[in-house]
Formats: structure tokens, C-alpha cells, sequence
């Protein structure tokens, strides 16, 4: 499935009436996913991950749990692409959806419901990009002007700490 075959199909299945939190949304995507075929249950999953990897960027979730900030985001990929991409575009566009507490989660279970309606197995998924909260080592990466200036040493060495996952979100 490409990219804009998942926001094509998010569009098809998006009820008539507001649904923030795809309370209807998801149960449609379910039920046209799992008439099949397995590829575009799959690919679906990739293409949700990747969309929520995307927005899983420092200025969007440092106040946020991990819980919130993953079904934060789903809220703003239920949206649709255009408010998917203001978000992306504007920070602070975010910031209402977690203010305002405005959840997704059903969309994140589409995939493996619609997999095990489709083949009555249990998917052990895996995507090219994981979805939880904190997973995008580059978007939590300090700002440049957060970043220490080198105190020595070769220029091609890490730098210390490269490798640890973000501080915990306040609450």
C-alpha cells in the first residue's frame, strides 16, 4: 500500500459525522481491510507506523506519557493527511489535540483485528518503524543550540550520550 493509498482509504471509510477520536473510523477500516488481501493489511500497518514515527518529534511530545503522546498522535493521523501535514508544518497544532485530550487509540489495533478476521491468526507484526512513543531516535535528537559545543578529541567520535532514549515526559 503507498502512502496515498492509506490516506485515500482513511478518507473512503471516515464517517459523515465528526469522530476526533476514530471511534467509527477504525471499525471501517477493519472491516475493508479484513476482506482482504493480507498484503494490504500489511502494508496498511506499515503506512500507519511510518505516519506515526513521523510525528514522534521532541516538540510534539515532551510534556506527554508515552500512552498520550502515542494516542495523541493517532488522533492527529485519524484526522487525515491535510491536518496530518498542518501538524507536521506547526507544533502548536499538536498542542490542541493533547490538550484537549483527543485520543485515537482504536486506530492503532486496525491492523491486527483486521489481520486475524482475515486469517484467524494472531499477527506478531513488525513494520520498518515502530509507532511507540520515543522510538524516533532523530526526533527527539537535541536542537542544535540544546547540543554542547565539542570540548576536543576526534571530530568523527559520538558524542557522549548519543545513544540514550529521551528524558521521560513531565506529567
Amino acid at each position: 500500500m503507498t502512502e496515498d493509498e492509506f490516506w485515500t482509504l482513511l478518507e473512503t471509510c471516515r464517517p459523515s459525522a465528526p469522530d476526533p477520536e476514530a471511534d467509527h473510523l477504525a471499525p471501517a477500516l477493519t472491516d475493508h481491510l479484513a476482506e482482504g488481501p493480507v498484503p494490504a493489511v500489511t502494508g496498511f500497518a506499515e503506512q500507519l507506523s511510518r505516519a506515526l514515527y513521523r510525528l514522534d518529534r521532541r516538540e510534539f511530545g515532551e510534556e506527554l506519557s508515552a500512552d498520550e503522546f502515542l494516542y495523541t498522535r493517532a488522533a492527529v493521523v485519524a484526522a487525515g493527511r491535510a491536518e496530518y501535514e498542518r501538524v507536521l508544518a506547526d507544533p502548536a497544532r499538536f498542542r490542541r489535540y493533547a490538550a484537549e485530550y483527543v485520543w485515537a487509540e482504536a486506530l492503532l489495533y486496525v491492523p491486527d483485528q483486521a489481520y486475524e478476521r482475515l486469517t484467524g491468526e494472531t499477527w506478531d507484526r513488525a513494520t520498518a518503524h515502530s509507532y511507540e512513543s520515543y522510538s524516533h531516535t532523530e526526533g527527539w535528537a537535541a536542537a542544535p543550540e540544546e547540543q554542547a559545543a565539542p570540548t576536543g578529541g576526534r571530530a568523527d567520535a559520538p558524542e557522549s550520550g548519543s545513544d540514550r532514549r529521551p528524558p521521560a515526559p513531565r506529567r
